[in-house]
């Protein structure tokens, strides 16, 4: 099996790295606004070669080498981690601003890595950028290439520099088998600082995302593949959600359509909440981010290991889940501790049950039989005279699971009792986490 090249881009804050990681990924997974620093995590995605195959594409947060803040530090180390994983480094520069200090002791700074290096000029579609180009040479890295990562241009050359670097593609049936698989796709989901990122890295047994206690770090939503006991996981780890009335920073914006975008990708959620906290009204908006898409549900009671009368704690936590998140009740609830992962390893079975759950397909003769089982022991209440029957039933999606019963009523029951027969199929089949749907459709009155 062929190990598929890394391609890592990296650079000082806004100079294009994920405009450039957009335009080749043909996607608009990472984050583009124009204030610096947005890109903090690596950003992973795939891309086609031009002479065919495929390479992964990694974007990295703005590299500085002064600390100038809590993040700096942090994001250098994403950087390097996956720098240091690569076959090749694009070092994007601004071509507007020519070579500046700080240019320069990044380019200092890859040199000692020892990984190769591509010298590439953005904004190359600017007036005098291509004149004055030759001025990146003093870098000591090589003949730059000059593109315009918005505008697309300069892409050939680019491949090209690229090629130089990279093992030959390899077309054909060996390469497929190579390729990212699907598995389960899990999202994970919260306000900002409950520990989502630090779920995944516990998860994942590896640093792989940026964890810090400012609130509001992880801001892209970021793909992440993890192979354990022969199921495949496929995370989301989401920016943190807030209301859009509470989001004054475009980067925020931002994120909240991020990450209801990557909510409508997913087939399992897990919901973190803080236990210190508490279930808060927002933890519900976000929980009903996923329950109204259809998604399967997990609530993660997460920072368990703080708690010290934990009976108390968890009945508070229960009584608090049951008022605030009555739509999910019956989502399985896990108390955990991302820090210290007591409790973590729970979680892979329940997103396998939950996952189970949300794609299950019933017999339609077992369907019938449940159904018309409940329906006589507690029939809809009369219309006039005549006593309401049920026909036939019938699943008609799965992920997630939707019913339609087929009746002689005139018109809908009171919705008591289609959270009834929702109950009753949720018992009875094992959907647990799993928002089912029933419809009755009846005569026309």
């Amino acid at each position: 099996m062929n190990k598929q090249p890394v391609v890592v881009v990296v650079g000082r804050p806004n100079v294009g790295k994920s405009t450039l990681f957009n335009r080749l990924t043909r996607t608009r997974r990472a984050l583009v606004h124009d204030l610096p620093g947005v890109t903090r995590d690596r950003i992973i995605g795939e891309v086609e070669r031009p002479g065919g195959g495929t390479l992964t594409l990694v974007d990295t947060g703005g590299l500085l080498m002064v600390d100038e803040d809590t993040f700096v530090p942090l994001i250098r180390g994403q950087a390097e981690a996956a720098i240091r994983g690569g076959d090749v480094v694009i070092f994007l520069l601004d071509g507007e601003s020519g070579p500046i200090p700080e240019d320069q002791e990044i380019g200092e700074y890859l040199r000692g890595l020892g990984v190769p290096v591509v010298p590439v000029v953005n904004k190359g579609d600017r007036k005098a950028v291509e004149l004055q180009s030759h001025e990146f040479h003093r870098l000591g890295l090589g003949t730059p290439i000059v593109i315009s990562a918005e505008h697309g241009t300069g892409l050939d050359e680019l491949w090209d520099a690229l090629d130089l670097h990279l093992p030959e593609a390899v077309v054909g049936e060996d390469e497929e088998t190579d390729l990212r698989g699907e598995g389960i796709p899990i999202a994970v989901i919260g306000r900002p600082n409950v520990g989502k990122s630090s779920l995944v890295n516990r998860l994942l047994g590896d640093e792989r995302l940026l964890v810090s206690e400012v609130s509001g770090t992880t801001r892209d939503a970021v793909d992440t593949v993890l192979e354990k006991d022969g199921v495949r996981y496929v995370f989301v780890d989401t920016a943190g959600i807030r209301r859009k009335g509470k989001t004054d920073r475009g980067p925020e914006v931002l994120s909240v359509v991020m990450a209801r975008r990557y909510l409508e990708r997913a087939d399992v959620c897990l919901l973190v909440v803080d236990a210190v906290e508490g279930i808060t009204n927002q933890d519900a908006h976000v929980g009903g981010y996923a329950w109204e898409a259809g998604r399967g549900v997990i609530l993660v009671i997460n920072k368990w290991d703080l708690m010290e009368n934990r009976e108390q704690a968890r009945a508070r936590l229960e009584d608090q889940a049951d008022q605030s998140l009555k739509f999910m009740r019956h989502a399985p609830r896990v108390y955990l501790s991302a820090l210290n992962g007591k409790g973590v390893h729970r979680l892979f079975p329940i997103m396998c049950s939950v996952h189970r759950a949300y794609t299950k397909k019933i017999a339609t003769t077992e369907l019938n039989r449940v159904m018309r089982q409940a329906w006589d022991q507690r029939p809809p209440p009369m219309a006039g005279s005549t006593a309401p029957k049920l026909y036939y039933c019938s699943q008609v999606n799965q992920a997630p699971p939707r019913f339609v019963l087929f009746s002689n009523l005139t018109r809908p029951p009171h919705f008591s009792y289609i959270r009834y027969l929702e109950n009753v199929l949720r018992e009875t089949f094992g959907l647990d986490g799993v928002p089912i749907r029933v419809i009755i459709r009846g005569r026309k009155s």
